[in-house]
């Protein structure tokens, strides 16, 4: 048997991690700008990380939600408290996906409809909802295709307002665009959506997998412009790693045996995982030090000329070139030993490092970065 190939892939194996940096099986060192989708988000191998996970593996690692597990409560408890949703309920899974899916399913549930409103360039999973609603004909198959899905351009006021109305079952919307190219949606936008919402009685989904947990400066990205969603959907961060997900449900949703279900979701490993995460950004202050560091690669890129626009908050940003960067990326990679990431807007590259990065890191990047766009005559 083999691999289906189904990944375009580097040549580089990672064998050893910690902090923002990996090393390969040579012993090469790379300065990790990704965080493999921004799912490292307290830095790789985090001893207090590990230190909880390993102990709770030596106690039990998994057994079903047929049991009681009190860990969950824990995590529920520190998430409302540290996001300040503590007035919203918890559902687990494992992937931003499945918590999309789930999100979308009780979102129809609760109001018996199914047309979705989403929004160009969004990308919500690769499963059959959350896919649907993922504006990316490439990845839609034909048994995944949804008439009652209605795309609209980002921060579309008018767009917006006529795609929005009684038959509308849900409104989802990422709190910062990820694979579209780090597109962050206006305030105004925002609180158009949730008014619209509320006089149409659709819900309002906030897809934070990518955006959340701290990325951006706030707990939730969507928290800057002061709205409460129906819906939260959370993952790549929450667990540092460990496949963990969950779905953050408004006190409107009346919770019903059966109607939300999963077999790994909420584990014990999971759970704990999750824990240690949140455990780590409120001790070492890392939403804060997300907002520090942003604002020092912003400030000092900023007046590079190749530079067209930079986007995003905190530590969720995208550089646009005045040309396609896979090749810049590749040099940043393969010379400079530097992961970053790529989006669907060919030229734009997104920095989603982990929150407690350092600024002597971001130098490193910096002056590789520099470097590199003195040859961007060579790429346009």
């Amino acid at each position: 048997m083999k691999i289906f190939d189904v990944y375009p892939i580097f040549d580089i194996e990672p064998v050893k991690a910690s902090g923002s940096y990996l090393w390969d099986k040579s012993g090469v060192q790379y300065l990790d700008l990704y965080g493999g989708h921004a799912v490292i988000s307290v830095g790789h191998s985090h001893p207090y990380y590990v230190a909880k996970i390993t102990e709770q593996l030596n106690k039990i690692g998994f057994y079903s939600n047929s049991i009681k597990i009190s860990l969950q409560e824990e995590l529920a408890e520190k998430l409302g408290k540290l996001s300040g949703c503590e007035n919203y309920s918890l559902f687990l899974c494992n992937s931003g996906a499945e918590a999309n899916e789930n999100a979308l399913k009780l979102a129809s549930f609760e109001n018996g409809r199914k047309k979705v409103v989403a929004i160009k360039k969004a990308f919500h999973g690769r499963t059959s909802l959350a896919v649907a609603a993922t504006d990316d004909k490439s990845i839609v198959s034909p048994i995944n295709e949804k008439s009652d899905v209605v795309f609209v351009g980002m921060n579309d006021e008018s767009a917006i307002e006529s795609a929005i109305d009684k038959t509308t079952c849900a409104v989802i919307i990422e709190g910062i665009q990820g694979v579209g190219g780090v597109k962050v949606p206006a305030d105004s936008f925002l609180k158009k959506i949730k008014l619209l919402c509320e006089k149409n009685n659709a819900i309002l989904i906030l897809d934070e997998v990518q955006s959340g947990y701290g990325r951006s400066g706030k707990f939730f990205a969507h928290q800057y412009s002061e709205i409460k969603p129906d819906i939260i959907t959370v993952a790549k961060g929450m667990g540092n790693g460990f496949p963990v997900a969950g779905v953050l449900i408004s006190e409107k949703f009346n919770a019903k045996h059966g109607v939300l279900g999963t077999t790994f979701g909420g584990n014990h490993l999971a759970c704990t995982a999750a824990i240690a995460v949140l455990d780590i950004i409120k001790n070492e202050k890392l939403v804060d030090n997300a907002i520090e560091m942003g604002k020092y690669i912003t400030t000092e890129i900023s007046s590079i000329k190749e530079i067209k626009e930079i986007r995003g908050k905190g530590l969720m940003l995208g550089i646009e070139l005045n040309f396609n960067c896979n090749e810049l990326r590749k040099q940043l990679l393969f010379e400079h030993n530097i992961f970053t990431g790529s989006a669907s807007d060919k030229n734009t590259i997104r920095i989603l490092p982990a929150l407690n990065i350092r600024k002597t890191d971001i130098d490193v990047f910096i002056e590789a970065f520099s470097k590199v766009l003195t040859n961007q005559k060579q790429y346009t």
